[in-house]
Parts: structure tokens; sequence; C-alpha cells
């Protein structure tokens, strides 16, 4: 196998937004942020807006996510000068 090709695989918390749930697990993706996890230790944390426990399909409950802010990002981000 070559070396240093693969990225850095460590330890973050996913932070869902929508319910306020967090969990800790392995992941490619950094962040800038930390948060204080139950063990005492310091972790970067990645927002997200849904996950299991926030999803329709695993909660069973209708959930209304807005998605405007991101449309309108996307718009201004791509909009013809």
């Amino acid at each position: 196998m070559k070396n240093d090709i693969h990225p850095e695989y460590n330890e973050v918390v996913f932070h869902d937004m929508a319910s306020d749930f967090k969990f800790l697990t392995r992941s490619t993706l950094k962040s800038k942020e930390t948060v204080k996890w139950e063990d005492g230790k310091e972790y970067p944390v990645i927002k997200v807006e849904v996950s299991s426990a926030s999803h329709p399909f695993y909660t069973g409950k209708k959930l209304f996510v807005d998605t405007a802010g991101r449309v309108e990002k996307f718009k201004n981000k791509y909009k013809k000068a």
C-alpha cells in the first residue's frame, strides 16, 4: 500500500442541529470548531441538519426542515455578475 495517500481518520462529534442530538464516531471530515465530550476530551464537531435522530423515516414523525436559507445561499453564490 502506498504511503500518505489516505486521509486522516479521527474521532469527531456529529451534532444534529434539528434535534440537538450528538454522537461520537470516526470520520475523515475536519472542523475548526470543537466540543467537550462526556469523557472530558475535546473533539472536532461537525454540524448536520438531519441524522437518524431527526429523519422522519427513522423517527416516524413528520418534521419540517427549513431549506430556504440553503437555497438562497446557493442562488447568491452562483448568481451571474
